[in-house]
């Protein structure tokens, strides 16, 4: 994180005996990345946590992957994963998350839920929650965020927390787009002053980064915390639950620079210019392997002769994943893509408008689009969600025709 917070009771040095009212000591407990040598914070809790008296083994859902192999260009329809007349209904947004795409690094998956999950941790890496629609509270050790349409949700590594849906008809039930990674997520270190400042370059800064603000006190006994961690499971991850004598949300104070927080996406700045301006002024977030942009409503390139569509590219080194989540999104009109839908651009092909879409954008002054990217240093493959609901007819929307017999052998929309 970037910068320092305090919130609740703490004692004036640290390291430090601190006493309840009844004279015995709070539990301090160190919590921070990479040896202790990076960002932290303290936490104070009323009980031990590290007191344990049951575990057993959670069965994840299936985090199998499937190569992309073949290769080609995938469209993946998510919205179509959750279907039927009431979306969500008897799922959690922690368990009922289905795997869409996935490596080493980074896992990407999607859900629709009515339900609040159970209380989680993620000792794997930490998780970026874009929260696609609806809402939620996010009940965590360090404190409650609220969640709206918009918001990147960040949760560190080793916090444990759980989601509760906001229970909305004008809502509907909450749509999460979940990437959890195998390393820290942060701000790109180009926004940053070598001191952690965000620099002025930078599309958002602190005041765009929302934070709890007071302690969540719960009592409980026998309180079961569903765990991933480090295994020999797929992608590396696999499951327990984990049960703690009393409550996990027992801390009732904590400082440092290490907390979950919120970042709405209409508090980024877009960064624009007289012609069409590369993806990296796009960026939001990175971790290791991967990086994390947003494409918000903008006004685009006034050269008189601009282009504002992006010009064919092949990024050489990444695949890209780019999450269709509102707005009207002028270079793929023909290609089947619409809010929810998912597109993968391979490393090895290249990929741009689709045809018709650069002479029909001449002129625009103004893109209505919302999108979140994930760009990938090592191939992605096919989670089980991604399977079930690709468009087969994606790949050869350019050309207007696949192979003879499958299922894109047509695509008229492509000339549109």
């Amino acid at each position: 994180m970037a910068y320092y917070r305090s919130v609740g009771e703490i004692p004036p040095k640290r390291h430090t005996q601190f006493r309840k009212p009844d004279g015995s000591l709070y539990a301090e407990e160190l919590m921070g990345e990479e040896g202790f040598s990076s960002d932290s914070s303290l936490l104070y809790h009323r009980d031990v946590p590290s007191a344990i008296v049951d575990s057993r083994v959670w069965q994840m859902a299936d985090l199998a992957t499937t190569p992309n192999h073949p290769l080609k260009p995938r469209h993946l329809k998510l919205h179509e994963l959750f279907a039927g007349e009431k979306p969500g209904e008897g799922v959690d947004p922690v368990c009922g998350r289905r795997l869409v795409l996935g490596n080493g690094d980074v896992r990407i998956g999607y859900v629709v839920a009515r339900e609040p999950s159970p209380l989680y941790r993620n000792a794997v890496g930490d998780e970026c929650v874009y929260v696609e629609s609806g809402a939620a509270t996010v009940e965590t050790m360090f404190g409650v965020l609220t969640a709206r349409r918009g918001d990147y949700v960040v949760i560190p590594r080793g916090t444990v927390h759980r989601w509760v849906p906001e229970q909305m008809d004008t809502e509907g039930p909450l749509r999460a787009y979940a990437i959890e990674a195998n390393s820290h997520i942060t701000p790109p270190k180009r926004y940053l002053s070598r001191f952690g400042q965000f620099l002025e370059h930078s599309p958002y800064c602190e005041r765009d980064l929302h934070g709890p603000t007071e302690p969540l006190l719960v009592e409980g006994t026998d309180v079961e915390v569903y765990t991933k961690h480090r295994g020999n499971g797929p992608s590396g991850v696999v499951g327990s639950i984990v049960v703690y004598p009393t409550h996990p949300f027992d801390v009732v104070g904590w400082d440092g620079c290490l907390y979950p927080y919120t970042f709405n996406v209409d508090d980024f700045e877009p960064i624009t210019g007289r012609v069409h301006q590369p993806p990296p002024v796009h960026q939001v977030f990175e971790g290791y392997n991967f990086v994390i942009c947003n494409f918000v409503p903008r006004k685009v390139d006034y050269h008189p002769l601009a282009v504002p569509v992006p010009y064919y590219h092949a990024n050489v080194d990444s695949d890209e994943v780019m999450f269709y989540c509102g707005g009207d999104y002028e270079a793929r009109k023909g290609s089947g893509i619409a809010q929810g839908s998912i597109s993968l651009h391979p490393g090895g092909h290249s990929h741009g408008p689709q045809p018709g879409a650069v002479e029909k954008s001449l002129g625009k002054e103004y893109f209505d689009e919302l999108a979140v990217m994930v760009d990938t240093f090592r191939p992605l493959e096919l989670g089980e969600g991604g399977l079930a609901s690709e468009d087969e007819g994606y790949a050869w929307t350019w050309a207007g025709r696949g192979p003879a017999g499958s299922a894109g052998h047509t695509t008229p929309g492509a000339q549109a």
